[in-house]
């Protein structure tokens, strides 16, 4: 394929997925209750299938499986102990002060995330669940697809802009606090540059899911104790 072609086609795959992302959360957080759910779980469904489709079908590639190295094993555990570090010493430092623990819980009772049993079984699934998906979809895809219009750092470098847009989204809409959103959305940016450079690294997915894994189960226990004080 042509280079101009090459560009076009990953712009619009791009634009696909960080639209989707994006439009979905705005739709569940400030939507109509069951309009907004649907459009979002919609969305989830359309940015977990276009990846795979698009690979098969347009870039005529396929999907390759292979075991962990000891190597990427040790770099993923290290990295993940370091974020769930960071993020939970964060809460306990200063977002005990800059959350408001009231908005936080009529966020989650409002997509029915209030009881303790329904909240841990989507903790279980935001840890080992979502951070695959989001290395599938944002490391796998959208890092490749940047990797099209610049290699390197400046790959890298558009590909966390484009993780961090919807978790901006997110973190407006569940805490209401800019200065949460601000070091949220930094910290999110330098995580999604760090397992940017583990997919340069190793074109494994590995080290970026279970640094991620770690990463999010360190959210999940935040969300826990502001959900249940």
């Amino acid at each position: 394929m042509p280079q101009r072609d090459s560009r076009l086609s990953a712009a619009i795959a791009l634009l696909l997925i960080v639209a989707a992302a994006n439009l979905g959360l705005i739709a569940r957080l400030y939507g109509q209750a069951h309009g907004g759910q649907a459009f979002f779980v919609a969305t989830r469904v359309w940015i977990l299938l276009l990846p795979g489709v698009w690979v098969w079908r347009v870039d005529r590639d396929r999907c390759a499986w292979a075991w962990p190295t000891r190597q990427e094993l040790g770099v993923g555990l290290w990295l993940g102990l370091g974020m769930f570090a960071v993020i939970y010493g964060g809460y306990l430092g200063w977002g005990q002060q800059w959350l408001d623990g009231a908005m936080v819980r009529d966020r989650a009772a409002a997509i029915g995330l209030l009881d303790p049993w329904r909240f841990l079984a989507f903790a279980i699934y935001f840890t080992l669940g979502n951070a695959l998906v989001e290395e599938y979809i944002w490391r796998w895809f959208v890092y490749r697809k940047c990797e099209v219009w610049g290699s390197g750092v400046r790959a890298v470098g558009w590909a966390a802009l484009l993780f961090t847009l919807h978790h901006i989204v997110a973190l407006v809409g569940f805490t209401g606090s800019w200065p949460v959103v601000w070091l949220g959305a930094i910290g999110v940016f330098v995580a999604g540059a760090i397992w940017s450079g583990c997919y340069l690294a190793y074109r494994s997915l590995w080290a970026c899911y279970i640094s991620h894994a770690l990463a999010d189960l360190a959210i999940a226990i935040v969300a826990w104790q502001i959900l249940f004080p």
